[in-house]
């Protein structure tokens, strides 16, 4: 059961895929009967603002970097990663935190791994990098792609321009909330 509704899955040999698909979308439509597949699945997981561990992260992030301090035991004297947090780079302000990036052209996608700088002019060196992009994708309820990076300093930097280098070119993008 999903949100009240009923949620069934089917197997069949797979020369009788096709006609089983067809048949479930016909049986459905009355219904409003909508397939979605893992990348439906990923762009909503990246719209709320939940990280995928090994892409979104790396092993310098934090729950803290994430906007995820909530996971964090504040009454606990004692607990795993204790030690960890207690470390003086925990509070760096220019530590890596996970931002969402929004193109000021909404039609621009910016690949993963696209690089984060503060620079329009690409030929000024060296070009300091301000941070990476994790995650990309193109969303429906934004009427925009968009993008998941990690930025020094990137909670103190809501609402910032800054650039996102695509095929040799920058690309202006807003520095925004991860959700």
């Amino acid at each position: 059961s999903f949100s009240g509704e009923l949620a069934y899955e089917v197997s069949t040999e797979s020369a009788y895929g096709l006609d089983l698909w067809q048949r479930l979308m016909a049986a459905g439509e009355a219904h409003g009967i909508t397939p979605y597949g893992t990348e439906t699945m990923h762009v909503l997981r990246a719209e709320k603002g939940y990280p995928i561990v090994g892409q979104d992260t790396d092993g310098t992030v934090s729950p803290y970097d994430l906007g995820m301090a909530w996971v964090v035991p504040k009454k606990k004297l004692d607990f795993i990663g204790k030690r960890s947090f207690s470390r003086p780079i925990n509070d760096d302000p220019k530590r890596r935190q996970l931002v969402g990036l929004l193109p000021d052209d909404a039609t621009v996608f910016i690949p993963e791994g696209s690089q984060i700088v503060a620079v329009n002019d690409l030929h000024t060196l060296p070009v300091p990098m301000e941070g990476f992009v994790t995650s990309s994708y193109d969303s429906r309820a934004l009427a925009s792609t968009f993008a998941l990076a990690l930025i020094n300093g990137g909670h103190a930097r809501i609402g910032e321009k800054l650039n996102a280098v695509v095929d040799g070119q920058t690309v202006s993008v807003t520095i925004t909330s991860h959700v």
